[in-house]
């Protein structure tokens, strides 16, 4: 009966644990996580290709950075992009998961778009948008 109420116990703190490390703690307690200087260096090469591509993934911290940098977003005729299903496309330029938000403006600049996002850059908040999209303002 004990393996069983510890077994239940675990499945409850498990959640709340998560919770309190951000995306790259929890990598680092993993040893999933590049060193800083690696991530420095995919920087400054993924800075030669287009922002919010794959190989150019628009960095943020956690979930709730994808969540308020899209809700910043604003297409070419100032409008919300129509947001679609996240996809996970596995590890990234930068070591870590990205995920490829499909983004629609309609007739408005710049369309359809697949916006890359990387939640793993601990208190990193971007200020510039992808080509045809502006960014409000926080």
């Amino acid at each position: 009966m004990r393996p069983r109420l510890f077994a239940i116990a675990l499945i409850f703190a498990l959640p709340a644990a998560a919770q309190a490390a951000t995306p790259r703690e929890m990598m680092q307690q993993l040893g999933a996580a590049p060193s800083d200087a690696e991530v420095a260096r995919a920087v400054e090469q993924a800075r030669e290709h287009p922002l919010g591509t794959e190989r150019n993934p628009v960095r943020v911290s956690g979930v709730e950075g994808e969540h308020a940098y899209i809700r910043r977003l604003r297409c070419g005729d100032g409008s919300r992009p129509r947001v679609g299903q996240r996809a996970n496309v596995g590890v990234g330029v930068f070591g870590s998961i990205v995920d490829v938000w499909p983004l629609d403006c309609g007739d408005a600049a710049p369309g359809r778009f697949d916006l890359a996002l990387d939640m793993y850059h601990d208190n990193h908040e971007e200020t510039q948008a992808p080509a045809g999209f502006t960014l409000e303002p926080r």
